[in-house]
């Protein structure tokens, strides 16, 4: 009886043991030659060489080449709007006319009175040619009309402010002030402002005010068209730098043609410098950043401990430099033409292996254009 269980037992023991080497192969099958590590699928890009041109970087402001809030120079009640809304108007256009009935009425008074002088003044000449008046009365009669040429010019000057003309080209805004109200010197009546060009104001740190330049070319973006960028060229520099930020304020001019662009518009800018610089660029989707260090994984064929090769990843420590659009420089770490992993390099480790999978590839572009539909 004993020999018998014995031999079962042998014969469980030795049936376990065939189907555990059966499972082993088939494992062993399954992982190749690398037990252990499993294959990781990852996109991958090629790190190149690109010329790039040095970029400041800022932020801005537009204002009008010219622009002014019209306001009445005298007081008076508003009798007369000759512009709407939004118009265009030129250089030397009536806008808008202030009540003149009393300085009219005073200005045929003082036409009068500035006749009567004149005549006095003749006659005076008259009888101080026959010497039957003094030089002091014909010196008065004089003044008295030079006076009354006055009183008629300062008449007609203050007419002259009480209908309000555009001081240059451009487009008014929205009025403020309407036909019968009365409105005081000073109060403002319409903005104006000239748009076929505008000002693009900024300021750089004073370390980066050697490298710029008149004429230098400025790539400016606008919130309101994210998908245009606009180019600008700087034509003023302010030769004081501010105590306070240490900044200088510079300004380019932006054409306008259109007048799409308005005042008061935020701008994000770059400053395009002169030298080009040969750069390494990668995706910033294969950089691993880390604290201690960031790193590209460089997908290459790697041999396992029993000499077997395989494809697998090697993690490589870099310097990186500046971005531009969805990529980003390497100062130190790649030489360029090698393969980085361009995607998922969260779960990748140094030795791992991987499969390369194309499909869908990560942006990679030096001017991304988002998707907003």
């Amino acid at each position: 009886m004993i020999k018998k269980f014995i031999i079962a037992f042998i014969g469980f023991i030795l049936v376990v043991a065939a189907l555990g080497a059966v499972k082993a192969a088939q494992i062993k099958e399954m992982m190749g030659a690398n037990f252990g590590q499993p294959i990781t699928a990852v996109s991958t890009a090629e790190a190149t060489v690109q010329e790039w041109n040095p970029v400041i970087q800022s932020i801005g402001s537009l204002a009008p080449i010219q622009g002014v809030t019209i306001s009445a120079e005298l007081e008076g009640a508003v009798t007369e709007i000759l512009v709407g809304n939004g118009a265009a108007v030129e250089k030397g256009d009536l806008l808008v006319t202030l009540d003149t009935t009393i300085e009219t009425a005073q200005l045929e008074a003082a036409d009068a009175r500035a006749e009567l002088a004149r005549l006095q003044r003749s006659r005076a000449q008259e009888l101080g040619a026959k010497n039957t008046i003094s030089q002091s009365e014909i010196d008065g009669a004089v003044a008295q009309y030079a006076q009354a040429k006055a009183d008629v010019a300062a008449l007609k000057a203050t007419l002259d402010k009480k209908a309000v003309r555009a001081p240059f080209s451009g487009r008014v805004g929205i009025r403020t002030v309407n036909v019968g109200q009365f409105v005081s010197r000073g109060t403002a009546l319409m903005p104006l402002q000239k748009l076929d060009e505008v000002f693009v104001n900024f300021y750089v740190p004073q370390r980066e005010m050697p490298k710029l330049g008149l004429n230098q070319a400025v790539t400016v973006k606008i919130d309101a068209f994210p998908e245009e960028e606009f180019t600008a060229h700087i034509t003023a520099i302010n030769p004081v730098v501010d105590t306070a930020t240490r900044n200088v304020a510079v300004q380019a001019t932006l054409p306008n043609p259109d007048e799409r662009l308005r005042a008061g518009m935020f701008a994000q800018l770059e400053v395009v410098l002169p030298q080009v610089d040969r750069l390494v660029v990668v995706p910033s989707t294969a950089v691993a950043y880390a604290s201690y260090g960031n790193s590209v994984y460089v997908v290459e064929t790697m041999k396992d401990a029993e000499g077997q090769e395989y494809l697998g990843v090697r993690q490589q420590p870099v310097t990186l430099g500046r971005k531009r659009g969805d990529l980003v420089a390497v100062l130190e770490g790649l030489e360029g033409g090698e393969v980085v992993a361009s995607a998922g390099v969260f779960k990748l480790r140094n030795g791992l292996p991987v499969q390369i999978n194309n499909k869908v590839q990560p942006s990679a572009s030096v001017n991304p254009m988002p998707d907003n539909t």
